[in-house]
């Protein structure tokens, strides 16, 4: 069985969003108000031939007083195709009281398309006769705009207006990408002194397609310990964890449990994230971030 004749999916997908938001949102740049860096990696519905392999690298800092600077690097294997995408994200934010602040954000970058007609399996043999796409690229210009505190969020972004090719693993073609919105927020809630909770939920809408939608939530136990659940609308479950082991460095882990018909192929899909943070001794946290 052929993975991109199942699932239509045109931007790669993680369960650890909430950690990965630079990605999603470019205004996220230099929130967390020092240097962050974070590094993911993601096998999707493992034992699947041609199924996605993900990785998601980034870096970004408050720069002066309200601006941030970021850089996202994301790799994506789909089928035949490999996509590489690298941006730069500008964040521009406003206080509109001491913990409530509005950030604008911006990314400008591009990405490179590989496709392979022989790599895998198709239900289509002609396929392996289409000409190659050798590192082709295509620019990338997106927005976005969220609201934050310490201790909620709401993000709405657009990560690219242009719609260039892609490969459509339903058609087993070339298509033209079609415009995504994103939709995200949480909060966290301080159930004892040593308990916190974070509900969260991430919208995704491409044109022309269904709803995505992921919801999770996440607890934290003496500021180092996380555990959570999540769902993903007609596609799967999730078990989250995370450890704290230093002031600086998280490490977490989660598994996804396929929901649809796919599951009788698969045995789930794995993602390990690090995020490692240079914390000053001026800026030091009284607590971890729990996004």
């Amino acid at each position: 069985m052929s993975v991109y004749t199942s699932v239509a999916q045109q931007d790669p997908q993680f369960t650890n969003y909430m950690y990965n938001t630079m990605s999603v949102n470019s205004a996220y740049a230099g929130s967390r108000g020092h240097l962050s860096i974070f590094g993911l990696h993601r096998s999707q519905w493992v034992g699947l031939d041609g199924a996605p392999q993900s990785q998601s690298f980034s870096i970004d800092s408050p720069v002066g007083r309200n601006v941030g600077l970021g850089l996202s690097l994301v790799t994506d294997r789909l089928g035949p195709s490999d996509e590489t995408y690298l941006d730069g994200n500008f964040s521009y934010t406003i206080n509109l009281s001491n913990n409530r602040r509005l950030s604008f954000g911006a990314k400008l970058g591009g990405r490179l398309l590989n496709i392979d007609w022989s790599r895998g399996t198709s239900q289509n043999p002609d396929v392996v006769f289409q000409q190659n796409v050798n590192n082709k690229f295509l620019p990338t210009i997106g927005a976005g705009i969220y609201l934050h505190s310490d201790k909620s969020y709401l993000g709405v972004s657009i990560p690219n207006f242009l719609t260039n090719e892609h490969y459509d693993e339903v058609q087993e073609s070339l298509a033209a990408e079609r415009l995504h919105f994103f939709l995200i927020g949480g909060t966290v809630m301080d159930m004892s002194e040593s308990v916190k909770f974070k509900p969260a939920f991430f919208l995704k809408h491409v044109v022309g397609a269904p709803l995505i939608f992921d919801l999770s939530a996440n607890f934290m136990f003496n500021d180092n310990l996380r555990l959570g659940l999540a769902y993903r609308w007609d596609d799967s479950v999730s078990g989250l964890i995370g450890f704290q082991l230093t002031e600086k460095l998280l490490i977490g882990y989660s598994y996804d449990f396929t929901t649809t018909d796919l599951q009788q192929f698969n045995s789930g899909t794995h993602e390990i994230m690090l995020r490692f943070e240079l914390i000053s001794k001026d800026r030091k946290l009284k607590s971890p971030r729990f996004f």
